[in-house]
Protein backbone atom coordinates (compact mmCIF):
# COMPACT_ATOMS: atom_id res chain seq x y z
CA UNK A 1 0.00 0.00 0.00
CA UNK A 2 0.80 3.67 -0.99
CA UNK A 3 -0.12 7.33 -0.04
CA UNK A 4 -0.33 9.11 -3.49
CA UNK A 5 -1.06 12.54 -4.36
CA UNK A 6 -4.99 13.17 -5.95
CA UNK A 7 -5.19 12.92 -9.68
CA UNK A 8 -8.29 13.60 -11.60
CA UNK A 9 -8.26 9.53 -12.98
CA UNK A 10 -9.63 8.76 -9.27
CA UNK A 11 -12.25 11.51 -8.65
CA UNK A 12 -14.61 9.24 -8.88
CA UNK A 13 -12.85 6.61 -6.71
CA UNK A 14 -12.93 9.73 -3.88
CA UNK A 15 -16.50 10.59 -4.76
CA UNK A 16 -17.70 6.84 -4.23
CA UNK A 17 -15.74 5.87 -1.13
CA UNK A 18 -16.91 9.25 0.61
CA UNK A 19 -20.74 8.69 -0.69
CA UNK A 20 -20.63 4.98 0.93
CA UNK A 21 -19.31 6.47 4.04
CA UNK A 22 -21.39 9.04 4.30
CA UNK A 23 -24.37 6.65 3.27
CA UNK A 24 -23.13 4.35 6.12
CA UNK A 25 -23.04 6.65 8.99
CA UNK A 26 -25.31 9.44 8.30
CA UNK A 27 -26.48 11.06 4.81
CA UNK A 28 -25.25 12.74 1.82
CA UNK A 29 -25.71 16.15 2.81
CA UNK A 30 -25.98 19.07 -0.52
CA UNK A 31 -22.75 20.70 0.36
CA UNK A 32 -21.25 16.52 0.62
CA UNK A 33 -22.49 15.82 -2.98
CA UNK A 34 -21.38 19.47 -4.12
CA UNK A 35 -17.68 18.54 -2.95
CA UNK A 36 -17.30 15.30 -3.88
CA UNK A 37 -18.93 15.97 -7.26
CA UNK A 38 -16.29 18.58 -7.91
CA UNK A 39 -12.88 17.80 -6.03
CA UNK A 40 -10.73 19.62 -8.08
CA UNK A 41 -13.11 22.99 -7.84
CA UNK A 42 -13.78 22.62 -4.53
CA UNK A 43 -10.42 21.48 -2.49
CA UNK A 44 -7.21 21.73 -5.06
CA UNK A 45 -8.03 24.93 -6.78
CA UNK A 46 -8.46 26.73 -3.68
CA UNK A 47 -5.15 25.28 -2.38
CA UNK A 48 -6.09 21.98 -0.44
CA UNK A 49 -4.70 18.70 -0.87
CA UNK A 50 -6.24 15.17 -1.07
CA UNK A 51 -4.34 11.90 -0.72
CA UNK A 52 -5.27 8.40 -1.39
CA UNK A 53 -4.13 5.28 -0.52
CA UNK A 54 -3.61 2.68 -3.55
CA UNK A 55 -3.45 -0.84 -2.81
CA UNK A 56 -1.60 -2.36 -6.26
CA UNK A 57 -4.17 -1.05 -8.73
CA UNK A 58 -7.00 -0.10 -6.36
CA UNK A 59 -8.22 3.04 -4.53
CA UNK A 60 -8.89 1.99 -0.77
CA UNK A 61 -8.93 4.96 1.08
CA UNK A 62 -8.79 8.86 1.02
CA UNK A 63 -8.30 12.23 2.66
CA UNK A 64 -8.60 15.89 1.84
CA UNK A 65 -7.06 18.99 3.35
CA UNK A 66 -9.57 22.20 2.48
CA UNK A 67 -8.13 25.47 3.24
CA UNK A 68 -9.97 27.76 5.20
CA UNK A 69 -7.36 30.57 5.31
CA UNK A 70 -4.24 31.00 5.39
CA UNK A 71 -2.35 28.48 7.45
CA UNK A 72 -6.21 26.65 8.58
CA UNK A 73 -6.92 23.59 6.84
CA UNK A 74 -9.82 21.10 7.33
CA UNK A 75 -9.13 17.25 7.39
CA UNK A 76 -12.23 16.10 5.53
CA UNK A 77 -13.48 13.30 3.83
CA UNK A 78 -11.47 10.27 5.03
CA UNK A 79 -13.40 7.14 4.48
CA UNK A 80 -11.62 3.84 4.19
CA UNK A 81 -13.04 0.97 2.16
CA UNK A 82 -14.77 -1.44 4.42
CA UNK A 83 -12.64 -4.68 3.88
CA UNK A 84 -9.82 -2.77 4.83
CA UNK A 85 -11.01 -1.06 7.66
CA UNK A 86 -9.31 -1.74 10.98
CA UNK A 87 -5.93 -1.81 9.58
CA UNK A 88 -4.80 1.53 10.67
CA UNK A 89 -5.05 2.81 7.45
CA UNK A 90 -7.03 5.99 8.47
CA UNK A 91 -3.99 6.38 11.25
CA UNK A 92 -1.43 6.11 8.41
CA UNK A 93 -4.12 8.91 6.62
CA UNK A 94 -3.68 11.07 10.03
CA UNK A 95 -0.29 10.92 10.07
CA UNK A 96 0.63 11.87 6.55
CA UNK A 97 -1.52 14.76 7.12
CA UNK A 98 -0.29 16.08 9.89
CA UNK A 99 3.40 15.82 8.55
CA UNK A 100 2.24 17.28 5.45
CA UNK A 101 1.36 19.92 7.32
CA UNK A 102 4.45 20.73 9.52
CA UNK A 103 6.05 20.75 6.01
CA UNK A 104 4.13 23.49 4.54
CA UNK A 105 4.10 25.48 8.20
CA UNK A 106 0.60 25.19 8.54
CA UNK A 107 -0.50 26.87 11.68
CA UNK A 108 -4.35 24.51 12.12
CA UNK A 109 -5.72 21.56 11.24
CA UNK A 110 -9.41 21.08 12.21
CA UNK A 111 -12.16 18.59 11.85
CA UNK A 112 -15.94 18.47 12.26
CA UNK A 113 -17.31 15.03 13.63
CA UNK A 114 -19.70 13.78 15.20
CA UNK A 115 -19.69 12.02 18.74
CA UNK A 116 -21.35 8.80 18.03
CA UNK A 117 -17.99 8.04 16.23
CA UNK A 118 -16.20 7.43 19.18
CA UNK A 119 -13.35 5.33 17.82
CA UNK A 120 -12.49 8.85 15.58
CA UNK A 121 -12.70 10.85 17.78
CA UNK A 122 -10.52 8.81 20.32
CA UNK A 123 -8.07 8.71 17.23
CA UNK A 124 -8.35 12.44 16.42
CA UNK A 125 -7.95 13.42 20.20
CA UNK A 126 -4.97 10.78 20.50
CA UNK A 127 -3.22 12.66 17.46
CA UNK A 128 -3.46 15.65 19.76
CA UNK A 129 -6.50 17.25 18.85
CA UNK A 130 -8.14 19.24 21.03
CA UNK A 131 -11.74 20.29 21.27
CA UNK A 132 -12.94 23.15 20.63
CA UNK A 133 -16.19 25.64 19.76
CA UNK A 134 -18.44 24.54 17.08
CA UNK A 135 -19.95 27.49 15.34
CA UNK A 136 -23.94 27.28 14.86
CA UNK A 137 -23.62 27.50 11.33
CA UNK A 138 -20.85 25.06 10.55
CA UNK A 139 -20.91 23.74 7.31
CA UNK A 140 -22.23 19.98 8.33
CA UNK A 141 -25.95 19.29 9.73
CA UNK A 142 -24.56 16.20 11.27
CA UNK A 143 -21.49 18.05 13.23
CA UNK A 144 -21.97 18.19 16.81
CA UNK A 145 -18.08 18.81 17.72
CA UNK A 146 -15.24 20.44 16.28
CA UNK A 147 -11.34 19.28 16.94
CA UNK A 148 -8.30 21.71 16.38
CA UNK A 149 -4.66 20.23 16.01
CA UNK A 150 -2.21 23.13 16.65
CA UNK A 151 1.63 22.69 14.44
CA UNK A 152 4.29 23.63 16.71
Amino acid sequence: MEIIPFDSVYAEDFKNLNIAWLEKYFWVEPHDNEVLSQPEKYIIEPGGKIFLVKDEDQIIGCVALMKIESGIFELTKMAITPAYQGKKIGQSLMEHSIDFGKKQNWNHLIIYSNRKLENAVYIYEKYGFKEIPIEKDNPYARGDIKLRFTFS
